[in-house]
């Protein structure tokens, strides 16, 4: 068999993508996303099948062969390459190690979009931690980073384990009540993202926790906060937050 090239599985791949795009989507994609990026115009489902296609054309890869494909595709400043690698380590999260957490940020820190970021956040780091708790410490630094993008996903990186009924709440609440005070709309959006998760399985702890800092929170955190709790504790919470007075 032949040795695997992960610059030419990467050309590729993006020939493949290319080829699926229309101008107009990639004009429309360019101006939703307020991107620098080029745009091929390509759909997100186009280019998860296109992903899964390629990656069963090259069987049996090992962890540095799949890091070297993303790395390749990332390079070039193309909006549907870099959504491929995403999928390509989300595809490949289950052989990435804690270890890989700093090629992790460092793709998260030249992404720029939510596109981008919350893939990797949610779908490889932080499905590389649930399965690694090891990684935790090197994602608590990101609660801290001075890049909110990369605050974000400390959040989102959450996300896996509260979907596999296994939160960490004590670790939600050090990431996310620092950041109340922020006004970035993408970490205010993430800290109520991550409560209407939670929401789903705990509504009584999302309750309490909102009613601490329902003072606190901007209103889209609110909002996200309480969309999935029971009515009668919705209406509550926004009575409280609108009443005059301190929290109790």
């Amino acid at each position: 068999m032949d040795a695997f090239d992960p610059e030419a599985a990467a050309c590729a791949l993006a020939d493949s993508l290319r080829a699926l795009g229309t101008p107009e989507r990639a004009a429309g994609e360019k101006g939703y996303l307020k991107s620098d990026l080029e745009f091929f115009g390509v759909t997100v489902p186009d280019i998860r099948r296109t992903v899964q296609v390629a990656v069963r054309s090259h069987p049996g890869l090992d962890r540095e062969a799949v890091l070297a494909w993303a790395a390749a595709l990332w390079r070039e400043p193309v909006h549907e390459r870099r959504m491929a690698a995403v999928e390509l380590l989300t595809l490949a999260a289950g052989r990435l190690t804690a270890d890989d957490l700093g090629t992790v940020a460092k793709l998260l820190r030249e992404s720029g979009t939510w596109a981008l970021v919350d893939g990797l956040a949610c779908n490889v780091a932080g499905a590389i931690a649930l399965r690694d708790p090891s990684s935790w410490p090197l994602i608590d630094a990101w609660a801290a980073d001075p890049e909110f993008w990369v605050r974000r996903s400390a959040l989102l990186a959450l996300l896996p384990g509260i979907r596999a009924a296994r939160p960490d709440l004590a670790r939600f609440t050090r990431y996310a009540e620092p950041m109340l005070a922020e006004r970035e709309f993408f970490i205010r959006k993430a800290i109520g993202w991550v409560l209407r998760e939670i929401s789903r399985r705990d509504p009584e702890w999302v309750a309490g926790w909102t009613a601490r800092h329902a003072r606190d929170m901007s209103g889209v955190t609110f909002r996200e906060a309480v969309r999935r709790l029971p009515a009668g504790d919705a209406e509550r919470l926004r009575a409280l937050r609108g009443a005059p007075g301190p929290v109790a």
